[in-house]
């Protein structure tokens, strides 16, 4: 199975940290948090990788090569412009193939455990055609995304969880995107919980979502600004 590692989002609410760095190249625990997520991967034998970036793109390649010295085989998919997420796995189908894939966003430090994702793949069916990670939900996000339905995904009130930007598809699912043009995710994602398109779990391992200094800094164990 292959993976791709989104990574093309500009990270303004990370500035000025992100004016140089691209976010998922920003350091956390000794490492970048890109490089906890290949890490996590390979360990799941998952070793066919693909980043797509877009703001200071150059970085991952200096900094991630191909992969070697991870166990892995690394190649990448540039946007000139950053195509939002649905557009960008979009644009990446040609690099990962016919077969079902994981997608993680390179903005997040997590315990989950990658090798039942491969499991999973193997599992969905051609009415199925995803299958989200979901957690509890965070501060920023109190109102959570989608509530699990038995193993499917849905939308509406009650007992919903956050998607933690971790999920299987097949590429069909993003077959009705035009390689090259923007697209969102979110919008996507409910009309395929509301085709009963798409199963779901629960993880309640680590997960953050690093989307500020601040939540970087709490990740990293390091007292906020003001606070030493």
């Amino acid at each position: 199975m292959k993976a791709i590692v989104l990574s093309a989002g500009r990270g303004e609410r990370m500035r000025p940290l992100t004016d140089q760095t691209p976010k998922p190249l920003l350091r956390v625990r000794g490492k970048a948090l890109i490089e906890w997520i290949i890490e996590g991967l390979v360990r799941a034998d998952v070793r066919d990788l693909v980043i797509n970036h877009s703001h200071l793109g150059a970085a991952f390649e200096a900094a991630l090569g191909s992969g070697e010295r991870y166990g892995a085989r690394i190649r990448y998919s540039h946007e000139p412009e950053a195509l939002e997420t649905a557009g960008g796995i979009a644009n990446a189908l040609a690099l990962l193939g016919e077969s079902a894939f994981i997608a993680v966003n390179g903005d997040i430090h997590t315990s989950c455990d990658y090798g039942h994702l491969v499991e999973r793949g193997r599992l969905l069916e051609q009415h199925t055609q995803a299958h989200l990670v979901l957690v509890d939900n965070p501060p920023h996000n109190p109102s959570g995304d989608f509530k699990l339905a038995g193993p499917l995904v849905a939308n509406g009130e009650g007992n919903r969880l956050t998607f933690a930007g971790i999920a299987v598809y097949r590429p069909s699912f993003f077959a009705g995107i035009e390689t090259g043009t923007k697209a969102k995710l979110a919008p996507l994602l409910r009309a395929g919980a509301d085709a009963g398109r798409i199963t779901g779990e629960h993880f309640r391992g680590e997960w953050h979502d690093i989307g500020t200094p601040e939540r970087l800094r709490a990740v990293d164990g390091t007292p906020p600004i003001g606070g030493q």
